[in-house]
């Protein structure tokens, strides 16, 4: 169990639980409410079915000693896992607490998760809101008789950054989990187009198949997993940032993670990224020579899309300080901290 982004002390208001080795978007949104994060993961059982129940026992005991510990009024939760959700619901039957789900778009859209819509619809139901990513899922909650609360995104500081010792040439950091969804071929094969053009690639390579491996074109780095501080040196000091996903309705954290460093951005061509990426970014269908197009065309008017993700920056968080606001009055509890 990782405790991030720690704020306040023990019995605080607000308790935030991710079933996950990390989310930069649970531990922003707890220091925005002025809560503490916790990363509440046993990666020694992987995510094997003859494993998978051992697993979750184990989160589920850490998530109740969290909770009783922090004593909090409001708890929320990172789905998917649903699962992750249940333990906070019987400390909440059992103290009084308000529950929150964070729902991401896999919680809705993921084959893992899409037989379990019922389970999702009931829990939604039980919570004092959920919050989702796009109006699309939104309505989904909201269908089924829910609260929901629309959180494109939350503001993204970091504390302390790795200064990125970036190449002469273009930099690119393409921000990658290797995930179903992701054109991870497509991007090689684009950065292979743009020899003179450095890419930086995030995420654990163990998850790129053997095949791509051997297509990495020579200006393309495989950075690993790296720290929060190396990412944030990353994301501060690249030319632009590259996110892209063949899924629809789904919102690229990678990306507004790079706004709020005025860092611009490459992004899918979709609506909801066009309408939550409207300026400092380029929209592109998940091709090589399309990628190229736009690399090029992003290091030809940099200033310009820097001017433009500068611009939405500033629109980004006068948005957050309503939604904020919001998310507290619907819980009925203040945050310990302005921000």
């Amino acid at each position: 169990m990782t405790d991030s982004g720690a704020v306040g002390a023990s019995g605080g208001r607000v308790t935030y639980v991710s079933w996950a080795e990390s989310c930069s978007r649970s531990d922003h949104t707890a220091r925005e409410l002025g809560g503490r994060s916790f990363m509440i993961y046993r990666p020694e059982y992987g995510s094997r079915a003859s494993t998978i129940l051992l697993k979750y026992l184990g989160q589920w005991r850490e998530t109740a000693a969290v909770l009783r510990r922090e004593r909090p009024e409001a708890v929320f939760v990172m789905t998917p896992p649903l699962f992750a959700s249940l333990p906070a619901f019987l400390y909440a039957w059992r103290r009084g607490a308000r529950v929150v789900l964070d729902a991401h778009s896999a919680a809705f859209m993921h084959p893992r998760w899409r037989h379990l819509q019922w389970l999702q619809r009931l829990l939604c139901r039980r919570a004092a809101t959920t919050l989702v990513h796009n109006a699309h899922i939104a309505d989904l909650v909201r269908e089924a008789g829910a609260h929901a609360t629309l959180v494109p995104d939350v503001p993204v500081v970091y504390p302390a950054i790795d200064p990125f010792a970036r190449p002469a040439a273009f930099t690119v950091v393409a921000v990658c989990s290797f995930n179903y969804d992701e054109p991870i071929a497509e991007m090689l094969q684009a950065a292979a187009l743009l020899p003179d053009v450095r890419f930086f690639m995030t995420g654990n390579p163990k998850h790129l198949s053997a095949d791509l491996k051997a297509r990495v074109p020579a200006n393309v780095t495989l950075t690993g997993f790296v720290t929060t501080e190396a990412f944030g040196g990353l994301l501060t000091g690249a030319d632009v940032v590259m996110t892209l996903t063949t899924r629809d309705h789904t919102m690229l954290r990678g990306a507004y993670e790079a706004i709020y460093q005025g860092t611009p951005v490459i992004v899918s061509d979709w609506p909801i990224l066009r309408e939550f990426f409207a300026e400092g970014a380029c929209h592109v269908d998940n091709t090589p020579e399309a990628i190229a197009a736009a690399i090029g065309e992003v290091q030809g008017n940099l200033a310009a899309f820097r001017a433009g993700a500068q611009r939405l920056r500033a629109r980004k968080l006068e948005a957050w300080a309503s939604t904020r606001q919001a998310i507290l009055d619907r819980l009925g509890v203040r945050a310990d901290h302005g921000s």
